[in-house]
C-alpha cells in the first residue's frame, strides 16, 4: 500500500501549479490507505449450493477512464466505442470456489485484461456466461465449471446498451444481440443543423421528473436509433444465426418451455422528455427462431403519466411469464383509469394469456390497492404482492392459480421493519425459473430476513411461514454480538445454508451451518481486514429521543484509545439522509447494529475517526406526519431542527462529543437537508453537502417522497428550499458536486446556484465541481482530492475552530 499511495503521489504532483486551488491534492496517508484498499471479494452461488463464483471488483478507476467518449442520450450514458453502457463497475478478478471441499480455483483462459459483468449460470449450472468489455468491443465468455477454463465464445461483438444483453437456451446455446454496423459508421454531427429542435404539447398533460441525459435534438435521434438498434442472434456451439429483424429491444424474455421470447422493442417518436425506458414500444410475442406469432400491446410513451404517488398511466404494464406454467403471459392494469383517489372496490387486475396468445386474455385476480409484483410458486401457490406507496402500505396474499381465491397472508406499513416477516426463499422449478421454496407437503414456506429489525438492532433471521396459521417460526437467528444473515439456502429439507457473518472486528466472511443438527460452522472464506487503520475504534449504537418523543439512533464511532474522562469531548462529524414516515411508531424503531464491520466506501465519514473526530454516522432524520390529513413535509424545517438537536445534546451528554465543534453532512438529499439545517439552525461549525438540490422549483413535479407539485403548493417549495434562506447562511458550507450528475433533479446548476446565492450575500462557502463525476462519484483522483477538501474543511472550521 505504502508503494501505490507513493506512486499516486508523483503522479498527482506532476499536475500541481502554484495556484492554491489548481491540481490534484492528496489527503492524509492514512486517509488514502483506507480509499484505496482492495475490498473483499463478491460471490453468486448456484442453485445447487454446490459452487460459487468470486468477484473481485476495483471500484475506483482512474479519473482518465471516466473521460473516455461517451454519449449522454435518451437518459443512457453510452461508450460509442464499443456499443455498451459507460462507467461499469466491473470485475477484475474471477474464481470459483467448491462449496463441498473449500478448495478454490484459478479459471484459465481469462481475457487480459479482465473487464467482465453481467455473470450468469447456464441452465445445468455446469457453465457460467459472462460479458468482457475491452476499447472496441464487448464479447462473451463461457466458463466450464469443472474444468476452470474459459473460452470466448462469440464471433460477432455484442450490443449490450439496453437491457436483455444475453440469455441462456440450454448448456451449448446462448442468445445475444450485436450491432448493425460499425462504430466508424455512426451518424455525423453537421455543422449546418438540419433545423430548430421543436417540442409541442396540445393540451394534454405530460408532467415528469426533471430528468437529464435526454434527446435534445434530431441529431440526438438519429445517434441513438444508431447505437440502440440491435440483431438478435443465436449462438450454438460456437455458430451464430441471425434470430427475427433489427429492433430497439429493451427486453428480452425466454418462455419457460423456452418455446417463445416475449420482446419489448422501442419505436418512433423519441420522447425529449423521458428516458428510452418510457419510449413508445411493442410487446411482441416471436418463436424460437424470431417468427412472429403475436402483438400484445402498442404501449404509448410514459410522458402522459400522472404525477403522484400510485398515480399510473391507464395502460398495460409489467408483462412477463408465468413461472408455473409453460408459456404463459401476465400483465397489470388499472381498473381506475390509473387515479388512486378513484372511488372503485378494485383499483388492479392481472391477466394472463397463453400460447397460441390469439384468444381472449384470463382475469387471474383483482387488488385493492396498487398491484406490485407476482412471485409464483406450483398450480396452487403464489404470492401477490399490493400496496400503496402515498400511504407506506404493503399487503401480500396467497393466491391459488387454479381456483383463483385470494386471502390476506400479511400486512404492515413499509416502514415497520419489526414486523417485516421476511421474503420467500425461492428453489428452481423444472422450467428452471425461481419459485417459492415449500416444506412440509408445501404447507409452509421459507422466510429469509436479512435485516430483522428489533429493539435490539439488526437481527436477520430464516423462518417457517405457515400458510394456514399465518405465522412465522423463526428457526435460525442472528446471535447478538455479531451480525450475520442468510445469504443462501444450501439444502432447505435439511436446512443448510450459507451465511455472511461479521462483526465490528472481523470483516464478513462466509460459512457453511446447519441450525437444526447445531453442527460446527464450516468457513468458506477467510478475507482479511482491509482496513487495519481501523483496528481499536469503538463502535456504538447509540439511542436518544427528540423535544416530541419520537426515538431515534445513530451509529457513534471512537477513536482507538479515546477515553472521554482523560481525553474530553472530541470534535464531530455526523452524516445523515432524512426518511419520511407516516408512523411516528415507525419512525422510531430502532435501526442497524453495533456489531457490523466498518463499511467504508469514498463518501463514509468514519475516516475521520482516525483524525480525532468522533462520528455519528446514519444520524436518523425522521419527517413524521403528524395525523392522517397531513403529509411529512408539512412540518420539514421543524422536524430536522429536532433530529439535529437531539444528537449533538445526546454526544454531548455522553461526554464524547464537544457540542461547540460540530459538523454536519450529506449526499443528495443528505446535502439538502445539510444546507437547510445551517440556514435554520446554528448548532453547526460548518457543513459538507454533495450533489444536492436546494431550489425544489427546479424540480417543480415532486422530488424525493414529495409528490405534490409546485403549483399545489408554491410556499412547501419555497420554505423547504434552502436556497431561498441563503442570505441566512453564515456557517462554513463546503459544496461538492459531479461535473456530470446524472440524478433526477441533482443537476450541477443546483450547486453552482447555491454558491453564487451564499457568496452573493457574504457567507462562507467553497464550491468544488470534481471533474467528470455522475451522481456517485468513481475516479481514483477525484476521490483522493475529495477527502483531501473534506479533511482540511474539517480540520479549519471544525478542529481547529475558536471556543
Amino acid at each position: 500500500m505504502k508503494n501505490i499511495f507513493v506512486l499516486i503521489l508523483l503522479v498527482l504532483s506532476s499536475s500541481l501549479s502554484a495556484q492554491d486551488n489548481a491540481g490534484y491534492k492528496l489527503p492524509p496517508k492514512e486517509l488514502a490507505d483506507m480509499l484505496l484498499a482492495k475490498p473483499t471479494p463478491f460471490i453468486s452461488v448456484n442453485s445447487k449450493g454446490d459452487w460459487m463464483i468470486l468477484r473481485q471488483i476495483s471500484p475506483y478507476p482512474s479519473v482518465e477512464y471516466l473521460a473516455q467518449p461517451e454519449l449522454r442520450i435518451a437518459g443512457l450514458r453510452i461508450n460509442p466505442n464499443n456499443y455498451s453502457r459507460s462507467r461499469q463497475f466491473l470485475t477484475d478478478g474471477l474464481s470459483l470456489e467448491n462449496i463441498k471441499t473449500g478448495i478454490v480455483y484459478k479459471i484459465e483462459g481469462l481475457p487480459s485484461p479482465l473487464h467482465a459483468n453481467q455473470i450468469s449460470w447456464s441452465p445445468s449450472e455446469k457453465k457460467v456466461a459472462f460479458t468482457n468489455y475491452s476499447s472496441g468491443r464487448v464479447d462473451l465468455y463461457v466458463v466450464d465449471v469443472e474444468n476452470h477454463k474459459a473460452v470466448k465464445i462469440n464471433k460477432s461483438p455484442l450490443n449490450t446498451i439496453l437491457g436483455g444483453s444475453f440469455f441462456w437456451y440450454d448448456d451449448q446455446t446462448i442468445f445475444y444481440k450485436i450491432p448493425l454496423h460499425p462504430v466508424s459508421s455512426a451518424p455525423k454531427k453537421s455543422l449546418m443543423p438540419a433545423g430548430p429542435s421543436i417540442q409541442e404539447s396540445i393540451g394534454k398533460k405530460a408532467p415528469s421528473r426533471t430528468y437529464e441525459d435526454l434527446i435534445k435534438s434530431p441529431y440526438d435521434e438519429s445517434l441513438f436509433a444508431f447505437y440502440a438498434t440491435a440483431q438478435l442472434v443465436r449462438n450454438h456451439n460456437g455458430m451464430e444465426t441471425p434470430i427475427g429483424k433489427p429492433a430497439i429491444y429493451t427486453s428480452l424474455d425466454l418462455s419457460p418451455d423456452k418455446k417463445y421470447i416475449l420482446q419489448r422493442i422501442v419505436h418512433k417518436p423519441f420522447s425529449y422528455l423521458i428516458p428510452a425506458s418510457g419510449f413508445n414500444s411493442f410487446v411482441v410475442v416471436t418463436n424460437i427462431t424470431g417468427q412472429p406469432i403475436s402483438q400484445i400491446a402498442d404501449l404509448p410513451s410514459q410522458e402522459t403519466s400522472p404525477s403522484g404517488f400510485d398515480n399510473v398511466q391507464d395502460v398495460p404494464h409489467d408483462f412477463g411469464w408465468r413461472f408455473d406454467q409453460p408459456s404463459a403471459i401476465i400483465w397489470f392494469k388499472p381498473l381506475d383509469s390509473g387515479f388512486i383517489k378513484h372511488t372503485v372496490e378494485y383499483h388492479d387486475a392481472c391477466y394472463s394469456l397463453s400460447a397460441p396468445f390469439t384468444g381472449k386474455a384470463t382475469e387471474l385476480f383483482k387488488t385493492k390497492m396498487r398491484v406490485y409484483d407476482i412471485t409464483w410458486g406450483n398450480e396452487k401457490l403464489a404470492l401477490v404482492n399490493e400496496g400503496l406507496e402515498g400511504k407506506q402500505l404493503t399487503q401480500t396474499s396467497l393466491f391459488n392459480p387454479s381456483t383463483g381465491q385470494m386471502e390476506v397472508l400479511y400486512a404492515r406499513n413499509t416502514t415497520d421493519e419489526y414486523n417485516n416477516p421476511g421474503s420467500p426463499v425461492l428453489v428452481k422449478n423444472k422450467y428452471d425459473k425461481y419459485v417459492i421454496q415449500t416444506l412440509d407437503s408445501g404447507s409452509k414456506i421459507l422466510m429469509n430476513n436479512t435485516v430483522g429489525g428489533s429493539p435490539k438492532g439488526d437481527l436477520p433471521f430464516l423462518a417457517k411461514f405457515d400458510l394456514k396459521t399465518k405465522k412465522n417460526e423463526i428457526v435460525w437467528r442472528c446471535s447478538e454480538g455479531s451480525y450475520e444473515y442468510v445469504r443462501a439456502v444450501l439444502n432447505a429439507e435439511q436446512l443448510v445454508i450459507l451465511t455472511s457473518k461479521e462483526t465490528e472486528k472481523e470483516v464478513a466472511n462466509y460459512y457453511v451451518k446447519n441450525p437444526a443438527l447445531r453442527t460446527a460452522d464450516r468457513p468458506l472464506t477467510h478475507f482479511a481486514n482491509p482496513y487495519p487503520q481501523l483496528d481499536g475504534v469503538r463502535k456504538e449504537l447509540i439511542k436518544y429521543t427528540r423535544a416530541d418523543g419520537v426515538s431515534l439512533s445513530g451509529t457513534l464511532y471512537l477513536p482507538k484509545g479515546y477515553d472521554s474522562k482523560r481525553d474530553g469531548p472530541l470534535p464531530v462529524f455526523m452524516m445523515a439522509y432524512p426518511v419520511e414516515y407516516n408512523s411516528s411508531s415507525d419512525a422510531g424503531q430502532v435501526r442497524g447494529t453495533k456489531y457490523s464491520f466498518p463499511f467504508l466506501y469514498w463518501g463514509s465519514p468514519i475516516f475521520w475517526v482516525t483524525q480525532g473526530y468522533a462520528i455519528l454516522d446514519d444520524a436518523e432524520m425522521p419527517i413524521v406526519a403528524a395525523d392522517s390529513t397531513r403529509k411529512p413535509n408539512d412540518d420539514f424545517v421543524n422536524q430536522l431542527k429536532m433530529n439535529a438537536e437531539a444528537a449533538v445534546h445526546k454526544l454531548a451528554e455522553l461526554g464524547v462529543g464537544d457540542s461547540t465543534r460540530v459538523a454536519v453532512g450529506g449526499h443528495s438529499y443528505g446535502a439538502f437537508m445539510t444546507v437547510n439545517l445551517l440556514a435554520h439552525t446554528n448548532l453547526f461549525k460548518a457543513g459538507i453537502a454533495r450533489s444536492g438540490a436546494y431550489n425544489r422549483s427546479l424540480t417543480p413535479f415532486g422530488f424525493q417522497a414529495e409528490d405534490r407539485t409546485y403549483w399545489e403548493n408554491p410556499k412547501l417549495y419555497f420554505d423547504m428550499s434552502p436556497f431561498s434562506y441563503a442570505d441566512k447562511i453564515k456557517t462554513p458550507l463546503l459544496l461538492i458536486h459531479g461535473e456530470m450528475d446524472d440524478n433526477q433533479g441533482t443537476f450541477p446548476i443546483q450547486s453552482e446556484r447555491m454558491y453564487n446565492a451564499i457568496k452573493g450575500n457574504g457567507g462562507t462557502v467553497r464550491y468544488v465541481v470534481l471533474p467528470y463525476e455522475a451522481h456517485g462519484y468513481r475516479g481514483m483522483e477525484n476521490l483522493l482530492h475529495l477527502l483531501y477538501e473534506e479533511n482540511r474543511w474539517l480540520d479549519q472550521y471544525v478542529k481547529n475552530a475558536k471556543k
